[in-house]
């Protein structure tokens, strides 16, 4: 394994941190249709027949295969860093697709994560 990441490796690295993104805003969906006046085991049994949840566990489950096939490519060190884009995004799109909150913190913060991105992947 070269120490150098390919154009072809980084943008696996990508499209797998984007997925992660795409898990992350389902689960939010799904919270956000769940009841929170029932008990535990009503919301538990909402949430197993809620499609969104669904649709996230089985996004993970593959991502996680896809991890798995990621590792034997790229060296831990290097690749792992891309999930932090998931870091970066998942604040973003929920601040624009569910109204949540940007604080200047939190701008500091993803931009400090882009900047260690390109460090690695550099």
């Amino acid at each position: 394994m070269s120490e150098g990441l390919s154009l072809a490796q980084i943008a696996l690295l990508i499209g797998y941190a984007a997925a992660m993104t795409g898990g992350q805003l389902l689960f939010k969906v799904a919270a956000l249709r769940a009841a929170a006046d029932t008990s535990a085991g009503e919301r538990l049994f909402a949430m197993l027949a809620n499609g969104f949840f669904l649709a996230a566990i089985l996004l993970y489950a593959g991502l996680t295969v896809l991890w798995v096939w990621i590792s034997s490519l790229i060296p831990l060190s290097r690749a792992y860093v891309f999930v932090a884009l998931a870091f970066t995004a998942t604040p973003l799109l929920g601040a624009f697709l569910f109204v949540e909150p940007i604080t200047p913190r939190l701008v500091v913060g993803i931009g400090l994560i882009v900047c260690g991105l390109l460090l690695v992947a550099g």
